[in-house]
């Protein structure tokens, strides 16, 4: 990824999802601003148990501390990508206007969960893509020539 933002949406009726607006969950790993941006896991809600605020303890445990009851302080950590693959049936599009070429994957993170986006090449990128994955071809029927 080059970090850059596309400025097309490569995939038919594609626009950016909403980010999830609900309140830290029971188990919920989370940042707390007020903390220098401590991480820490939601051990108890408001709410629950007569708890006024949220209770965090550090990941494998160490002290707890609070967070005010509305969340205003805590952040999701999120979940690392893991890797990508091509989603089946989906052509790769080229943008006349920007140059870019996309093809339509689906992202699978370490919790298991997965989500569909583009991966999104400059004209560069895409050439050295095209290198790669031939390079990786040659490789491929190589090997199966060779009753791999």
């Amino acid at each position: 990824m080059t970090g850059r933002r596309s400025s097309h949406h490569p995939l038919p009726g594609a626009e950016p999802e909403a980010a999830p607006s609900s309140a830290p969950q029971l188990g919920d790993l989370v940042t707390d601003t007020a903390r220098q941006g401590r991480v820490g896991v939601v051990v108890a809600l408001p709410g629950e148990d007569s708890a006024t605020t949220y209770h965090l303890r550090p990941p494998g445990g160490g002290s707890a501390w609070s967070a005010p009851a509305d969340g205003r302080t805590l952040r999701p950590v999120p979940t690392q990508a893991a890797h990508a693959t091509l989603l089946p049936g989906r052509d790769a599009v080229y943008n006349r206007r920007t140059g870019e070429g996309s093809v339509a994957v689906r992202l699978h993170f370490e919790d298991g969960s997965t989500r569909e986006g583009s991966l999104v090449l400059a004209s560069a990128e895409l050439e050295r893509l095209y290198v790669e994955t031939s390079r990786l071809l040659s490789l491929h029927e190589k090997h199966a020539r060779n009753g791999g």
